[in-house]
């Protein structure tokens, strides 16, 4: 077992629109968009990823039931879904609040680091936060 090596390449987030998505992620957010892929039906690979990230992207999944599109913005029924760590917390705490972004609370100091949740344009709950 010692010899596997796995890791998680994209994680789904559904969305109700490709475009109003990756403008959200790449505008407000300061997002790279990695692949936009037409992939013919109304379906794309669109991939977005945090600058000089070197781990998970995400692929933007544009709902296409109405099943999906009851999930957008609560894919995980409230709780925070996604975690954004930063090597400045205060460098993009002000550039995410002069963009705009909606935050749930003030920042607050744990025992790990510096931490506040925000929402995405959906409402899905993210934090951003700087380890210790």
């Amino acid at each position: 077992m010692s010899n596997i090596k796995q890791h998680i390449g994209s994680i789904a987030l559904v969305v109700e629109s490709y475009d109003d998505a990756i403008a959200f992620y790449t505008q407000k957010l300061g997002f790279d968009l990695i692949e936009d892929t037409d992939l013919g039906n109304g379906k794309r690979w669109v991939l977005i990823s945090p600058p000089n990230s070197n781990g998970t992207n995400l692929l933007l999944a544009q709902a296409s039931t109405p099943q999906q599109l009851d999930s957008v913005g609560n894919q995980t029924g409230g709780r925070v879904f996604l975690f954004l760590h930063s090597n400045d917390f205060w460098r993009d705490y002000k550039m995410m609040q002069k963009n705009g972004i909606r935050f749930n609370e003030q920042p607050r100091e744990e025992t790990y680091g510096t931490v506040v949740v925000f929402e995405d344009l959906y409402g899905n709950k993210w934090d951003l936060l700087q380890l210790i």
